[in-house]
């Protein structure tokens, strides 16, 4: 473990924001510390078996240091990540740009961007060129699959407007001919998971296994450990399973002090302290709104929490929505194939529009599902049919051992016991998002407010989910499928989101942000948030993209001299 202590930055998270922030202020010759509450994910290591799926969770106290972390709120539940790499590790690999005329003022919402599509262009570009994004090539014989054809034509007949998905994985080895499972050459930078006597780390074309989600054991992903990370690796102090506890201004700068994390054994963690002259939260809206939540007392000048001030506010589930469509047929009415199973987890998109007309038609995105073959086999085993044919398969072995029949062969009757799997084959997860309502607020809760508390209004997206459902139903309808919502919103309505948004907005003055259009928080120079908690509002599509443009953007501002005041 590397025993400095003192640095020029500070950056908290591994995620979109913090990896950005990391790759440009440690090639720029500052001293950076990245900690990471999480563990490193090299290829290979993320669990699969359910003994190994039970353990990947973040719970500490329980001595899980695993991969999600899971938490409930009233009327909203959400997952966000754990490990180098935060986020990138099991988003769905879409890296598209929020459009232009969605960077609204005080409209349709109450939000107000105080960038622009036009100042994050060059930072979109700049990304877009380091996560190695591209269109998922569908032409290409070894990666046409079925869902891809059948959803695009779904979309369009619907009168919406198919866009490619913009993905940030690798399907081909350089300018090759794209082909699942080839090797990729390393770069010349290296790897971040490269350790001294150890092979370099190897990574595969996407395999079309549809385990984006739960991470990439191939190394096709282009996630940040193997971009960004592996950029600042040589420059950079990067510590993980260092969770950051207290923040605290004294004597001129700041004092970060964490918790190192053990594996092995059932060590309590080691308290730790780091300081620099800056530092950058970028521990996710959930994270760094409960980190300054706590340590706002220690941070002299800091804008107020909510209910007086705006630490705290605009949360968001960036319009998070899912939806199913089930048992999709063909112009003859025969089943279908749409095999969501194979594939990266999304290829493309339906978008549609913001209409200022329209309180519906706030903007929002809907995109093809994917999932790993185990989905299949645990929807497959629960159907209703399973119970029936066990019966006629165990009837009919009966029958065979009462009567003597010399035939041995049973390979057509437990054919028949495992079925013709036509619900998974013909069905198709729908994940919607967009500009939901801003409204949520965040809050410390318990005897000691050592735990975080989100208050969320559906209500008052009720509008936004009638369009966005309406949407859902007409591509389902043209799949000739039967359109569900989830369980969760059927009985409870209830969201879940996998892209919490807001807690620390950027605003124009400290009565409408915590921080300014760099991510500097107001009244406390060397305070920057980068990451999704700064987001004044939802942003539409995956909010990754916009994330990490926005830290470039305010990283280029401290490297040029733009943010001292």
């Amino acid at each position: 473990m590397n025993s400095q202590v003192k640095f020029d930055t500070i950056v908290i998270g591994s995620g979109f924001g913090g990896s950005v922030m990391t790759y440009r202020l440690s090639h720029a010759g500052e001293a950076v510390c990245l900690l990471e509450r999480g563990k490193a994910y090299p290829p290979g290591s993320f669990e699969r078996s359910p003994a190994g799926l039970g353990r990947a969770v973040w719970s500490p106290d329980e001595h899980r240091h695993g991969l999600f972390d899971i938490w409930t709120f009233r009327g909203v539940d959400a997952v966000v990540s754990s490990g180098l790499g935060g986020g990138s590790l099991i988003y769905a690999n879409v890296l598209l740009r929020k459009p232009p005329d969605w960077f609204v003022h005080s409209s349709n919402g109450g939000e107000d961007w105080p960038i622009s599509y036009r100042e994050l262009l060059p930072h979109y570009q700049s990304v877009e060129r380091i996560m190695g994004v591209t269109a998922y090539p569908h032409n290409e014989p070894d990666y046409a699959i079925p869902k891809v054809t059948a959803f695009r034509q779904a979309v369009n007949e619907s009168e919406l407007h198919w866009v490619p998905a913009r993905l940030a994985v690798s399907f081909a080895n350089g300018y090759t001919t794209a082909h699942p499972g080839a090797p990729i050459t390393a770069p010349s930078f290296g790897n971040v998971h490269d350790r001294p006597g150890r092979p370099p780390t190897v990574r595969l074309t996407c395999r079309l296994c549809g385990e984006c989600d739960i991470g990439c054991n191939y190394g096709s992903k282009n996630s940040l450990d193997h971009t960004y990370l592996s950029l600042a690796r040589d420059k950079a102090d990067i510590r993980v399973l260092s969770e950051v506890r207290d923040i605290v201004y004294e004597d001129g700068e700041y004092v970060v002090r964490y918790v190192q994390h053990h594996l092995e054994g059932d060590a309590a963690p080691t308290p730790r302290e780091v300081r620099a002259r800056r530092v950058v939260l970028a521990a996710g809206a959930l994270g760094s709104t409960y980190l300054l939540l706590r340590n706002a007392g220690n941070l002299p000048g800091l804008v107020r929490p909510q209910p007086d001030g705006p630490l705290g506010t605009r949360f968001s589930g960036n319009g998070d929505f899912l939806a199913l469509a089930l048992r999709a047929k063909g112009a003859d009415g025969k089943p279908l194939a749409l095999d969501a199973d194979r594939g990266p987890v999304v290829t493309g998109a339906a978008e549609v529009p913001l209409d200022p007309r329209d309180p519906r038609a706030r903007g929002y995105y809907i995109e093809d599902g994917g999932y790993p073959a185990f989905v299949d086999w645990l929807t497959e085993s629960a159907g209703i049919g399973l119970p029936g044919r066990t019966v006629k398969f165990a009837f009919k072995r009966f029958l065979a051992w009462a009567l003597g029949n010399p035939d041995a062969r049973i390979g057509a009757d437990f054919a028949d016991l495992i079925g013709p799997g036509t619900l998974t084959s013909s069905s198709l997860p729908l994940l919607g998002m967009g500009r939901d309502v801003p409204d949520g607020t965040m809050y410390l809760r318990g005897r000691n407010n050592e735990y975080l508390g989100v208050n969320w209004n559906r209500r008052s997206s009720r509008d936004y989910h009638r369009g966005m459902r309406d949407a859902l139903r007409q591509i389902s309808d043209r799949l000739g499928a039967t359109y569900r919502d989830t369980p969760q919103w059927r009985y409870l309505r209830r969201i879940t989101t996998v892209h919490p948004l807001g807690g620390v907005p950027m605003g124009r003055d400290p009565e409408h942000g915590v921080v300014d259009r760099f991510g500097q928080a107001f009244g406390r120079d060397g305070l920057f948030v980068v990451d999704g908690s700064a987001m004044p509002g939802a942003v539409g599509p995956n909010p990754s993209l916009t994330i990490a443009a926005f830290a470039d953007w305010s990283a280029e501002a401290i490297i040029a001299g733009e943010t001292r005041r």
